[in-house]
């Protein structure tokens, strides 16, 4: 069978009614993503980078450093692959040998591919570990915060968010209240990183609903809560959603609904919530009185609520959304306290979870395949950044940054290499981002396309798109494993990133232990019997590469993943977690010990200096939310035909609530200026009756395009959001704390306003 794998599912390859390669569902997936089919179309485009490039002034007078020649003011100029390697190769050299190999920055993050070998970020750091090391990144965008407060608080075992949920055959089985917060997007479920055989989210949550589960979502829009019986959709104010289970925990606490031998058996810290709560720290009771006047949800809402989570078998979902905002720590740590005081932690289906329907594979009762993929090799350099601080990296050199406990110092980066992402997309401030990218003497960027971060390159090398490669795609937390073979070659010109890494590795004298002496496909054949040597019982690799996938236990009713919780539950002793007293930390004397003024030692409502209750929304007064698209992965396929379907007039569009239109003036389809402070974005207006008054929502990914005033005609979200971390203890991207304000800019049909 030919397959193509991607980071949005899996597609059979067949002919078009005119014999053309065309993408077609996989017979084994029960819900199919969209987005997908009309993936064959980048081939051709346009903006693809069909040719090494290099800047103009670049080449003519070398690294940019004190010429005051801005990035992105002259032109490109076409190179043949020798003379691009020789140039990279030079480059490389001159900047570790006078500078230090701490002064390059690997700035590899992304979805470049859903394959284990022609993985971007894995192909340039090795070749940069080769060479000597360079400056690297920690954690991800997605769970920054998260993914650094949970090993804190329930051991380094949690720290990914598939390891804290309980599998979705026990939540349909013994969970009778799912109370979510930040959401529960099913299109969200359509995608994961290595990819997937099958998109089964969807099929549980019905299950779930048939079983008699109820569902309670919490979210400022109304189409975050699913579709289907015994959902109940009630709206809150952004960022307040800590506030709202802190008042909870209050309500459990003063009606002796908590379960104080759970909390002594198997938790530390819970007097130190237990005073915040009631205000012997600064004054304030932590009532549902007080969090309903933040938050806007009713005081008795969030007291019954509070007594459902008690008196029935209940999980508590939060949406990875929440910890992408100031203080985002604080609804995770606020959603373990309140499950633990409830008593349902470690039984089944029940407790907390983070991120159910955030990708496809949160829940799923599977058993992973963990398994190797291409060798990055021994980093010599020591020096890193969270991913969402190379704004002040650049910014900053021989600083240091507080993050985690420890001081970090900034290296002076000379060169930067980014492969495998975007963060003209992803990143915050874009504006600002443009800004530092100035800095550095030399920027390479390996890229199928003319991206943002393309266009602010010296060195561009063309990337071959996935399916113009053979590659096995998995997911470690999956089951699949899928042999997604090249549908068609790259253009004249374009390689792939091994081969373009190996020409450079050539210049600089590590080809052979750069690529081992193999072929491409001995290295899948060598990665995929690394899983064979995990699970012999997957079949031999002729014999998968033939049928083109293999699946763990396939047509068998799988097993659920470990609970660890369960066990950890029963016998706290004997199966203590990974944390320093053993147990949960509800109060973690870690923490506080490091002193952080926005991080206190336990869960709180720590105000966003951007949300609706701040000062500065009296100038400002919309509470901007930029959650991921239901019509491209990330800004991938931003050029696919879904994406631009979706746009109007070729603007990406954004919602505001019926009542904040017509306060403003604005009509459906309108095209209008979103600004603040930061920048100015024009998108098309879509009135959401489901969106709660003060809101507006603007979906991340459509490219960033900012014209000769600096407005960005793309309608990226980034534009207009803050790099202010989530808080100095994780140093984790914030983009969901930001206010801005809206007008017109033009009515369809008039040339201007």
């Amino acid at each position: 069978m030919h397959l193509f794998a991607t980071h949005f599912g899996t597609y059979e390859v067949g002919p078009d009614a005119l014999g053309k390669p065309c993408l077609l569902p996989f017979r084994h997936d029960p819900n199919p993503s969209e987005m997908g089919f009309g993936y064959l179309a980048l081939a051709d485009h346009p903006q693809r980078v069909r040719t090494p490039m290099v800047r103009k002034s670049w080449l003519e007078r070398g690294p940019l450093a004190g010429t005051g020649q801005l990035r992105g003011d002259d032109e490109f100029v076409e190179v043949g692959w020798d003379q691009a390697a020789s140039l990279v190769a030079d480059e490389v050299r001159r900047v570790s040998s006078t500078h230090g190999n701490q002064a390059i920055f690997g700035g590899s993050y992304g979805w470049a591919s859903a394959g284990r070998f022609h993985h971007a970020q894995s192909q340039l750091k090795r070749l940069l570990n080769l060479a000597g090391g360079f400056t690297s990144s920690v954690n991800t965008y997605s769970y920054g915060a998260a993914g650094v407060l949970l090993p804190h608080v329930l051991g380094a075992d949690y720290k990914d968010a598939c390891d804290t949920s309980p599998s979705w055959n026990d939540i349909a089985d013994h969970c009778d209240l799912l109370v979510a917060f930040g959401g529960f997007r099913l299109t969200n479920a359509q995608v994961e990183a290595g990819g997937t055989g099958s998109h089964s989210a969807t099929e549980w949550l019905k299950r779930a609903q048939e079983k008699g589960v109820e569902f309670v979502i919490f979210s400022p829009v109304a189409s975050d809560a699913p579709a289907g019986v015994n959902v109940r959709h009630i709206p809150l104010r952004p960022n307040t959603d800590a506030a709202v289970m802190l008042g909870m925990c209050h309500t459990l606490l003063t009606q002796g609904l908590l379960d104080r031998a759970f909390l002594r058996r198997c938790t530390v810290g819970f007097s130190e919530l237990e005073t915040y709560l009631t205000g012997e720290i600064d004054g304030v009771v932590k009532d549902a009185a007080w969090a309903s006047s933040i938050s806007g949800v009713p005081t008795d809402t969030i007291v019954a609520i509070a007594q459902n989570l008690h008196a029935r078998p209940s999980l508590i979902n939060v949406a990875w959304s929440l910890q992408r905002a100031q203080s985002g720590e604080h609804p995770f740590w606020s959603a373990i306290a309140l499950a633990c005081m409830a008593g349902h932690v470690g039984k089944a289906g029940c407790g907390f979870a983070f991120g159910l329907t955030a990708v496809n594979s949160v829940g799923q009762p599977v058993r992973r395949l963990k398994g190797p993929a291409f060798d990055q090799g021994r980093n010599p350099v020591d020096q890193y950044i969270p991913v969402a601080r190379i704004t002040e990296l650049l910014e900053n050199p021989g600083g240091t940054m507080d993050y985690d406990g420890q001081v970090l110092s900034l290296p002076d980066i000379r060169l930067v290499w980014w492969a495998g992402g975007n963060p003209f997309h992803h990143h915050q401030d874009l504006n600002r981002l443009r800004r530092a990218f100035h800095k550095p003497e030399t920027i390479i960027v390996s890229e199928p396309m003319w991206t943002a971060t393309a266009k602010m390159a010296d060195i561009v090398l063309p990337s071959a798109l996935p399916f113009e490669r053979d590659d096995i795609a998995a997911s470690s937390r999956d089951n699949w494993l899928i042999y997604s073979r090249r549908v068609m070659d790259p253009p004249v010109g374009v390689l792939s990133d091994h081969e373009f890494h190996c020409l450079v590795a050539d210049q600089l004298g590590f080809r052979q232990q750069f690529d081992c002496g193999l072929t491409i496909n001995e290295w899948l054949a060598k990665i995929y019997e690394g899983y064979r040597d995990r699970y012999p019982e997957l079949p031999d690799f002729p014999s998968f590469r033939m049928r083109g996938f293999a699946a763990l236990d396939e047509g068998e009713d799988a097993p659920a993943p470990a609970d660890h919780f369960r066990r950890f539950t029963r016998d706290p002793v004997s199966a203590p977690l990974k944390t320093p007293s053993g147990r949960i930390e509800i109060g973690s004397k870690t923490i506080a010990a490091f002193g952080y003024d926005d991080m206190p030692g336990h869960p709180a409502w720590v105000p966003p200096a951007e949300w609706l209750g701040a000062p500065l929304a009296t100038k400002h007064g919309l509470h901007l939310l930029s959650p991921q698209p239901a019509h491209r992965l990330h800004s991938q396929l931003e050029y696919g035909s879904v994406s631009q379907n979706a746009k109007h007039h070729g603007f990406e569009r954004f919602s505001l609530s019926a009542t904040d239109a017509a306060s403003l003036g604005l009509r459906d389809g309108d095209l209008c200026e979103l600004y603040n402070d930061r920048g100015r974005v024009i998108a098309a207006l879509v009135v959401d009756a489901g969106l709660m008054q003060g809101v507006a929502l603007l979906p991340t990914g459509s490219w960033y395009s900012p014209d000769a005033d600096g407005i960005d005609q793309g309608g990226n979200p980034n534009t207009l959001t803050d790099i202010a971390p989530a808080s100095t203890l994780s140093q984790a991207t914030a983009p969901n704390s930001c206010l801005i304000s809206v007008r017109l800019w033009r009515r369809i049909g008039q040339v201007t306003t």
